[in-house]
């Protein structure tokens, strides 16, 4: 049966800390639903009602996308190993690009891995807790390096002309925000 939570508590806190994979979802009002699978080292639990996830570059910027017109977000959390348990955080998003003082507060928290191009913060304000007994059981064998490699042989000029080709725009054609100078002539 579903526990639901105002904040997260310290029980919850160590099971995100613990977990390998975890999913996100956001929706513009109109169009496509979006949810990606996210892994490596790049979650933090700032409070207990804040989290923020260092986003690397991707084939896609939905995220960036639906938080410009909507700032529903939530993450999910399934245990793969040891006693099964959901957890989902269901708050307000909002996108950190690097440069601003917001993304180097945030920055701070991370190791900054290759291909980084924004930080998701959410503000928690709901937490539910749910049986995972659909789960299958899997065993972690390790973190794929594809992503990163990628990023590091791009290097910084080949990752901008990346995200100019592949990250400005959702795939319902809604502007991300990636780029400064892009924002003025994009509309929501």
């Amino acid at each position: 049966m579903a526990k639901q939570f105002a904040r997260m508590l310290p029980e919850h806190v160590t099971f995100i800390e613990q977990q390998r994979l975890f999913f996100t979802a956001s929706a513009a009002p109109d169009g496509r639903v979006n949810v990606s699978p996210k892994g490596l080292d790049t979650l933090r639990v700032l409070d207990d009602a804040t989290v923020a996830y260092l986003d690397l570059t991707g084939s896609g910027n939905e995220s960036a996308a639906h938080l410009r017109v909507s700032p529903r977000f939530t993450l999910m959390f399934c245990a793969f190993e040891g006693a099964p348990l959901v957890l989902r955080l269901y708050g307000v998003g909002r996108v950190l690009r690097p440069g601003t003082p917001e993304f180097d507060r945030r920055a701070a928290h991370f190791t900054m891995l290759p291909g980084a191009r924004q930080i998701i913060e959410v503000r928690v304000e709901l937490v539910q807790t749910s049986c995972g007994f659909g789960v299958p059981v899997m065993t972690f064998q390790e973190d794929r390096t594809a992503l990163t490699r990628q990023a590091e042989a791009w290097g910084p000029d080949g990752l901008t002309d990346y995200w100019r080709r592949k990250n400005v725009r959702s795939i319902d054609g809604l502007p991300t925000g990636l780029f400064r100078e892009d924002e003025a002539t994009e509309t929501p």
